[in-house]
């Protein structure tokens, strides 16, 4: 046995609870923290031996883009002398929390903003100082009663409208109000329940990095903070696996740009009163993922490797014509009183076509995928559909291997070429939907291809 290869492991979270008055984005309209319903957090996870080091922080947030990651990674680099490319950063996606982007017609809190990178580099640091001899395991739960696609086919009698094109698209997302006009889901979730579990070499727990693939819960009254269900299966886990105090439960967003929980079939009976639902799903996928410990094949000298990209993507941008119809509907607009409805959304993309003129024409979208012994971890920088996490794990052949989605930036939606085709909410043109067709295939090919070179 060789001593350097011996795995070191570390985990940390450091509070970025923000306070009340905070602006919280996840809607079209802007909200403001008005109480704190639980906590927010940074989290890391710190692995090393001989052969490398890789760093996770899951960020209890909505959305975090490229520029303030890189901010937050220049901190970690200053401090810990690493490579960017080995630590991998994400956002849970929980939409009550404070904003550090701009999205829609809600601003980012500059303030809060300018807090999160040191707080992040600072879980880093933690969780490096809690460093100890340990070892690690790959395990999988399967929970397909949890996640459901919101996107759906619809009776011909049902007109779903683009609002940035004027014209019907194939498909509804969300069919608040219509639920009678449906007429199945289009596509299947992931229904996997990954994890990545670490002790010491007592025994004793370290963390546990989990990976669903469902949007998020959302059963709180608008101007809460809260971790959502990513909250509460953290605190479900440590609670049911006896844990010490130190142990750090992360769960991050998996492949779920076109899958929720929300029951417009009427299928389910999840509680209805506020964070019921969010409890119940967080306890029961620490219970199911709890029941794999046992079958879990430990190893303590773990070949630790990354692999970093950045990729060029093209985006789909307002021609001359579009550019200036979108001019004239926001000269207009009543930008100040907009409602959330089919009208409202028709002068709100109209100023997203304005802003969205300004992008350069190719995207920068980093990839990046973590090697650990046997298995793998992809990062992709946007809201990836389920069916795209799901063929790259058939690539994968049995290995072990999971997809963190909202990782080393925001690119937005990026659904596959069919379903861009489709419509639907997740591919109306706009800031935080842009990429072309053919991106979701560049992303997936190249996580795969940096995949097959991380296992030799």
């Amino acid at each position: 046995m060789k001593a350097d290869l011996t795995l070191m492991a570390g985990a940390a979270k450091v509070d970025t609870t923000p306070p009340l008055g905070t602006i919280i984005n996840g809607d079209f309209v802007t909200h403001y923290a008005q109480t704190i319903h639980d906590p927010l957090f940074a989290k890391a996870l710190w692995l090393e031996n001989g052969s490398g080091t890789l760093v996770f922080v899951v960020v209890d947030i909505c959305v975090m883009g490229l520029e303030l990651i890189d901010e937050a990674k220049t901190l970690i680099r200053e401090q810990q002398g690493l490579e960017p490319g080995c630590i991998l950063v994400s956002s849970t996606h929980t939409h009550a929390a404070g904003a550090v982007e701009e999205v829609h017609l809600v601003p980012a809190d500059l303030a809060y903003r300018k807090r999160l990178p040191e707080r992040i580099a600072r879980a880093v640091s933690l969780a490096r100082e809690r460093k100890r001899p340990a070892r690690l395991a790959f395990g999988s739960a399967q929970a397909p009663e949890h996640a459901v696609c919101r996107r759906f086919w619809m009776r011909e009698d049902y007109t779903p409208v683009n609002p940035v094109s004027g014209k019907q698209d194939a498909i509804k997302t969300n069919p608040f109000g219509v639920e009678k006009q449906i007429i199945s889901p289009v596509s299947s979730p992931d229904p996997e329940l990954s994890f990545l579990a670490v002790q010491d070499l007592k025994g004793e727990w370290i963390s546990i990095l989990a990976n669903y693939s469902m949007h998020y819960v959302g059963d709180w009254v608008n101007g809460t903070i809260t971790a959502d269900y990513f909250g509460t299966f953290s605190k479900a886990l440590k609670q049911q696996l006896g844990a010490k105090e130190d142990f750090i439960g992360i769960l991050c967003n998996g492949t779920s740009g076109d899958i929720n929980i929300w029951d417009f079939l009427k299928e389910k009976n999840y509680p209805e009163a506020h964070f019921a639902k969010s409890q119940l799903i967080g306890e029961d996928l620490a219970a199911k993922l709890i029941e794999q410990i046992t079958e879990l094949k430990w190893k303590t000298q773990p070949k630790l490797a990354f692999r970093y990209e950045v990729v060029e993507v093209k985006r789909r941008l307002p021609n001359e014509k579009e550019l200036a119809e979108a001019k004239e509907k926001v000269g207009r607009g009543d930008y100040e009183n907009l409602q959330p409805n089919q009208e409202g959304w028709a002068y709100l993309y109209a100023r997203e076509q304005v802003l969205l003129a300004e992008f350069p024409a190719i995207a920068q979208c980093p990839v990046q995928v973590f090697h650990i012994g046997a298995g793998s971890i992809g990062a992709l920088p946007g809201e990836i559909f389920a069916e795209t996490g799901l063929k790259i794990k058939a690539e994968m052949k049995g290995k072990p291997y999971f997809t963190v989605c909202l990782a080393n930036g925001n690119l937005g939606y990026v659904p596959p070429l069919h379903e861009l085709e489709r419509g639907g909410y997740e591919t109306w043109r706009c800031r935080i939907s842009n990429l072309d067709g053919q991106a979701e295939k560049v992303m997936r090919e190249k996580v795969l291809e940096l995949t097959q070179l991380s296992n030799p």
